[in-house]
């Protein structure tokens, strides 16, 4: 096959060179200049590929702390530059997800990590640039791998040239990225593990009870066996006429409809309707009656004349009366999602609208919604924007730099014009206000005139749910909680048949898969459209607008789509409800549901939370008026990876949780010093209580000092008295255990010292007790005295100072015995 040179012009960038090979599996860009690349050449490349690719993967990685549960590492790249961001690491491809790891600290890098099922399409690139032909060996091709995701990213990875990795790479992301059945991917090797999933079809049965006034019945798998779950109340009942879904088999087993319509009657009305998706009821009014209805376009065929009466019976029958009027039966209207070309044109294949003359009551609206085809352009559109207009893009240049200059914030604005009109073309924002615009209206219609309304569009299953599910959000508070948002998706979104494996790209259960979708591919067979992704722009846009509404913040949507993408657990998988059953995916894959709830179980500051949720304020419906309704690029979802700091800086709750953390830091600090001062003061107390007590024996030692002095000087006052003298003589004691203070406190002094006190009394000489005035007067009152002062009896001595000193002696004796804190006298 002969070789095309094609000159095209891609992007106002630069101009490039498109050679076309024969097996198209490899394109050759040489571009004339391409910046951001400049570590390239700088880069010391130590390892080569000499070895990797294998196909088990080597030891090296097998161990990381980042591999998730059952996650094996197939396929290693040494030396890979993310040109998004120059950085330079080490790929690996898993049976999980593509792991860009920086270079020597194995960080994993966000930007280039990416989950395999998430990976909208890839193909090779290969980067010459243009030199002399005598510079053409010092310059060789750059190898290229560029990964387009469904989540808003275009990832390049960079392979040196002359090496195997990049084919081992792409070998593998064939092979890994497009299982060939469902059971092939990563979430059937995984298994429940600790997310165990619970019966989705009870959880469905809880929410319909809820919705009848019976929330005090829980549903179980026994009452979903014997049929009993079929409750009523005096408007709505449960059927299980589809309990096998031989009735439609892209309903749910369970719907409900009017109580006065009878199961033989459905089996007929479900025949006018494509696909069989009869009227049913998806949501009802508490006490006004009023519902909201849903289904698909009615077979009235080219000439729009086909009819059926028992449809018309069916649909005239959501008209119940109105409360408190006599007889008066409310307004249905019938929104086509469609525009009205669209539903005309569908009646050349048996299709159509119906008409207002032949339902009761009833007015037609159309919506003017596009189809699936015209989403996914739109889609595709906005992630070039991005890619081109972000800080860094997939070529590695920043948007400051297209064409040698500033396109946005600096000179250039006819460049900031030009890419202000390109979002403007994506028409993205256009249908997201379109979505917006029909739920307020369902909304309004359902809230302010009580009237019910039943919507469709070509299947129901597409811009159907996207309108039921968005204004029952703004009609029940109940949906803006963690638990009323899963039973909403539940309901409308996985019970009635949206076809999640089509429209995401995922292997079914027939074994065909949406894979490596062409950006500017025909119509085709190709069912791939973001239709869940842009009905979660849109209930992002509800809480930009009513930021106090909702129990979850914006993050855990983002979390919540990267979880659906990444197809890690099961919820999410197939087309409808029975082909999720035939595959066991409730048994044999993990809950996204019981995932989520473990990661804000831990806090209730959890980044999923809504710190500024107020559910007493918000405990009506929301009725956003028409102004209100000019949606902008959902920062948190399509700027994380073009502008990564601008997503963060507009997003109020993470700065909010920031303060908050910050303040329950500060509280914790405080309750800290708080508890530091307690500790101190009852210190300070104790310390106090202390002091008193050692003033208090201080003053009973000086109290027991001055009585034991005034007692010494008159002991010796007597003695002297007698004409005696006291002498005390102390001595050292050595350390004997025998002879401890606690057994003899007397030898311990007044200082603590271990002494021993003697105390001798003698007679004084005469000359010594002539001199003393109080001898002199024991002179003069002695009885053996004479006047002359001469002795009676000097033979014998002095009869009563003899007797007079026995006694002091015995009285010293006793004084010697006492310690020195006793007192010898009585306090008086």
């Amino acid at each position: 096959m002969a070789l095309k040179i094609i000159d095209v012009d891609v992007k106002p960038r630069h101009r490039l060179f498109i050679s076309l090979s024969h097996d198209a599996a490899e394109t050759t860009v040489w571009a004339s200049k391409m910046d951001g690349t400049g570590s390239w050449d700088t880069l010391e490349w130590t390892k080569l590929d000499s070895a990797s690719g294998s196909g088990s993967g080597s030891g090296s990685f097998s161990n990381l702390s980042c591999l998730l549960e059952s996650e094996r590492v197939i396929v290693e790249g040494y030396g890979v530059v993310l040109i998004n961001t120059d950085e330079a690491g080490t790929l690996l491809v898993t049976n999980f997800r593509i792991l860009f790891l920086s270079e020597g600290t194995r960080k994993v890098i966000p930007l280039g990590t990416i989950p395999l099922a998430t990976i909208e399409k890839f193909n090779k690139m290969v980067l010459k640039v243009q030199s002399s032909p005598r510079q053409s060996d010092k310059n060789p091709p750059r190898r290229l791998l560029q990964v387009t995701g469904k989540d808003m990213r275009i990832i390049v990875y960079g392979f040196r040239p002359r090496t195997k990795q990049r084919r081992n790479v792409f070998d593998a992301l064939l092979k890994c990225s497009k299982p060939e059945r469902v059971w092939d991917l990563y979430t059937f090797a995984c298994g429940p593990s600790k997310f165990g999933n619970t019966n989705p079809k009870e959880r469905l049965l809880n929410e319909y009870f809820r919705l009848l006034g019976r929330s005090s019945i829980r549903a179980s798998m026994d009452m979903i066996e014997d049929g009993s779950f079929t409750l009523f109340n005096e408007l709505w009942r449960i059927s299980d006429l589809n309990s096998n879904y031989n009735l439609c088999q892209t309903y749910p087993f369970a719907f409900m409809v009017p109580k006065s319509i009878r199961d033989e009657e459905l089996l007929q009305a479900c025949s006018f309707r494509a696909r069989c998706r009869l009227p049913v009821i998806t949501w009802c009014q508490p006490g006004s009656g009023a519902v909201i209805a849903r289904s698909s376009q009615p077979l009235v065929g080219l000439m729009m004349n086909m009819r059926s009466n028992l449809d018309e019976k069916l649909v005239a029958a959501f008209c119940s009366q109105l409360p408190g009027a006599k007889g008066e039966r409310r307004k249905l209207y019938i929104a086509d999602a469609r525009p009205r070309k669209n539903a005309l044109a569908n009646g050349a294949m048996g299709g159509g609208s119906e008409s207002s003359s032949n339902y009761f009551q009833s007015e037609i609206v159309f919506f003017g919604i596009d189809n699936i085809h015209a989403m996914r352009e739109s889609f595709s559109r906005v992630r070039d924007y991005l890619d081109m207009h972000g800080t860094t893009s997939s070529d590695g240049r920043s948007s400051f730099l297209r064409h040698g200059g500033w396109t946005w914030g600096g000179g250039n604005l006819s460049s900031m014009s030009a890419s202000v009109s390109l979002l403007g073309d994506s028409g993205w924002l256009i249908h997201i206000q379109s979505v917006l615009a029909g739920a307020a209206w369902i909304a309004a219609r359902v809230a302010m005139e009580s009237a019910s309304v039943l919507v469709h569009c070509s299947d129901g299953w597409d811009r159907t749910t996207q309108l039921v599910s968005l204004a029952c959000l703004l009609l029940d508070p109940y949906y803006r909680t963690f638990a009323g948002f899963q039973a909403l998706v539940e309901k409308d979104w996985l019970a009635f048949g949206h076809p999640f494996s089509d429209r995401v790209g995922m292997p079914n259960i027939s074994g065909s898969g949406n894979f490596d979708l062409p950006r500017h591919s025909s119509h085709g067979h190709n069912n791939y459209s973001p239709i869940f992704m842009q009905w979660i722009d849109s209930v992002s846009q509800l809480m930009r607008m009513y930021p106090c509404a909702f129990e979850f913040s914006p993050t855990f949507l983002v979390d919540f789509m990267d979880c659906l993408l990444s197809c890690r657990f099961g919820n999410f998988l197939c087309n409808s409800e029975k082909e999720r059953e035939q595959c066991g995916i409730a048994d044999a894959c993990g809950c996204l549901w019981a995932y989520l709830t473990d990661l804000r179980s831990f806090s209730a500051t959890h980044v999923h939370c809504n710190p500024f949720y107020d559910p007493l304020k918000y405990d009506g419906p929301l009725l956003p008026p028409a102004a209100s309704l000019a949606p902008t690029l959902w920062p948190q979802f399509h700027l994380r990876w073009a502008c990564p700091e601008e997503a963060k800086a507009a997003d109020i709750g993470v700065q909010c949780r920031a303060m908050t953390v910050k303040y329950s830091e500060m509280q914790k600090e405080k309750e800290a010093a708080e508890r530091r001062v307690d500790e101190i003061s009852f210190a300070m107390e104790s310390l106090s209580a202390e002091l008193l007590r050692e003033r208090h024996l201080s003053w009973v030692a000086r109290e027991s000092a001055n009585r034991a002095t005034k007692e010494y000087a008159a002991l010796t006052r007597a003695v002297q008295s007698l004409g005696c003298k006291i002498n005390f003589t102390t001595s050292d004691v050595e350390d004997d255990p025998r002879s401890s203070l606690e057994n003899n406190p007397r030898r311990r002094n007044r200082h603590g010292n271990n002494s021993d006190v003697s105390v001798s009394i003698s007679l004084m000489s005469e000359e010594n007790t002539s001199g003393n005035p109080i001898g002199r007067v024991c002179e003069a009152l002695c009885p053996l005295r004479t006047r002359e002062g001469v002795c009676r009896w000097p033979e014998v001595g002095c009869a009563h100072v003899g007797s007079q000193f026995v006694g002091l002696k015995a009285n010293f004796d006793a004084f010697d015995r006492l310690a020195i804190y006793d007192s010898y006298f009585q306090p008086e």
